[in-house]
C-alpha cells in the first residue's frame, strides 16, 4: 500500500544519532530499463501520443467550439504538408535521442541509501520544523523547485535564441523560417524545425537546464516529458477551457498562435512556459485580448455553421435511409407479399 510518509519517520529523523548509510545502485522505475534511457524515450512517446490525441480531436471534430482557427485555414494557409512535418519531427527526435544517449553514457550511475541521513541532518539543523515537513520538502519539494528553475532556464535560453532568429535575417531565412511555414499551428508541428535549429533551441536548451539544475534521471523524465507535452499543447490549435497547461501558464496556445500570424511575428518570442522576458523587453503582443475575442467570434460563427451542417447531413442521411427502406419494400416479389 502506498504511504506518503514512512511510519517511523519522526522517530528516525529526531533520533539522537544519525542513521547509518548504505550506499547502493538506485533501482530503475522500470526493471531492465535505466532511468536515464527512460528520460529519452518518455518525451518521444508522449509527443506522439499527445499529438495523436489532438489529431483525433481534429479528425472527428470533437472540439470545434474551441478551435482558434477554422479547420479550412490549416489547408489553405500552411505551406508545408503534414507528411513533411512528421518527417522533420522524426529527424528531431533522432537528433535529441542521440545527443541524450551520449550524455547518458557519460552520466554517473544513480545511487541511493544516503537520503535518510541527509534528512536527519536537515532535521537537526532546523529542529523546529516538523519531521514530516522535512521529509516532504526533501523528497518532493527540492525536486519541484529544481524543475521549476529548469523551466526558467529553458525559457531564458529559448527566448534569446528565438528572438535572435527573428532579428537576424540570415538566421531567420536559413533556419527559423521553416517553422513559420505553419501559419496555423497544429499538434504534430510542435517540433517542426530545421534540424540545426531544433538541436540548438530544443535539445540543447532542455539539456542545459538539466545540467545546470543538476537534475536526477527521474527529474529529467518529468522535465523532458512535461515540457514536450507543453510544447505540443502550445501548437494544438485549440483554446480549451479545462486544459491544465492553458490555465496554469500564461504562455499558452493562444499566446503562441499570435506569434505565427503575420501581424504578431515580431512579438511573443517567449516559450514554452512563461512570458516575463517578453514583458521585460516589451515584445509581448499588446492586443491579445482583442485578438482572442475576435478569434472567439469567428470560431463561434463557424461552430454554428458546423452544427447546422451536421444537422442537415443527419436529416439527409435519415431521408435517404427511409427512401431505401421504402423502395426495398416496393421491390418485394408478389409471392412474398401474398404469404
Amino acid at each position: 500500500m502506498f504511504e506518503i510518509f514512512p511510519r517511523n519517520v519522526t522517530e528516525l529523523l529526531r533520533a539522537e544519532f544519525a542513521p547509518a548509510s548504505s550506499i547502493q545502485t538506485k533501482p530503475d522505475l522500470i526493471h531492465g530499463l535505466p532511468d536515464g534511457l527512460l528520460s529519452l524515450a518518455a518525451p518521444v512517446i508522449a509527443y506522439w501520443i499527445f499529438s495523436t490525441f489532438f489529431h483525433l480531436v481534429d479528425l472527428y471534430e470533437l472540439a470545434e467550439k474551441y478551435r482558434i482557427h477554422p479547420s479550412e485555414e490549416v489547408l489553405s494557409r500552411n505551406t508545408v504538408s503534414q507528411a513533411e512535418v512528421i518527417h522533420d519531427v522524426i529527424v528531431q527526435h533522432i537528433v535529441q535521442t542521440t545527443v541524450g544517449y551520449v550524455f547518458f553514457l557519460l552520466d554517473p550511475t544513480p545511487m541511493t541509501g544516503f537520503e535518510l541521513r541527509e534528512m536527519w541532518e536537515l532535521q537537526h539543523r532546523f529542529p523546529s520544523v516538523p519531521a514530516k515537513v522535512i521529509y516532504l520538502v526533501y523528497t518532493y519539494g527540492f525536486s519541484l523547485i529544481k524543475i521549476v528553475c529548469a523551466f526558467v532556464v529553458i525559457d531564458t535560453w529559448q527566448f534569446f535564441l528565438h528572438r535572435l532568429m527573428h532579428l537576424n535575417k540570415t538566421l531567420y531565412r536559413r533556419f527559423h523560417s521553416r517553422h513559420h511555414k505553419l501559419y496555423v499551428p497544429y499538434a504534430f508541428g510542435a517540433l517542426f524545425n530545421d534540424p540545426v535549429e531544433g538541436f540548438l533551441l530544443d535539445t540543447l536548451g532542455a539539456g542545459l537546464a538539466g545540467i545546470l539544475m543538476r537534475l536526477t534521471p527521474r527529474e529529467t523524465i518529468i522535465l523532458f516529458t512535461f515540457s514536450t507535452m507543453k510544447t505540443v499543447d502550445d501548437h494544438c490549435g485549440y483554446a480549451l477551457p479545462y486544459d491544465p497547461f492553458q490555465w496554469l501558464f500564461p504562455n499558452n496556445s493562444m499566446y503562441h498562435d499570435i506569434h505565427h500570424q503575420h501581424f504578431g511575428i515580431k512579438s511573443n518570442f517567449s516559450q514554452p512556459f512563461f512570458t516575463f522576458w517578453d514583458k521585460f523587453f516589451k515584445t509581448d503582443f499588446k492586443e491579445i485580448d482583442k485578438y482572442r475575442d475576435e478569434q472567439r467570434r469567428i470560431t463561434l460563427e463557424k461552430y454554428h455553421e458546423y452544427l447546422q451542417d451536421r444537422k442537415n447531413r443527419r436529416v439527409k442521411a435519415s431521408v435517404k435511409k427511409e427512401k431505401a427502406v421504402y423502395s426495398g419494400s416496393e421491390d418485394e416479389p408478389e409471392d412474398a407479399k401474398t404469404k
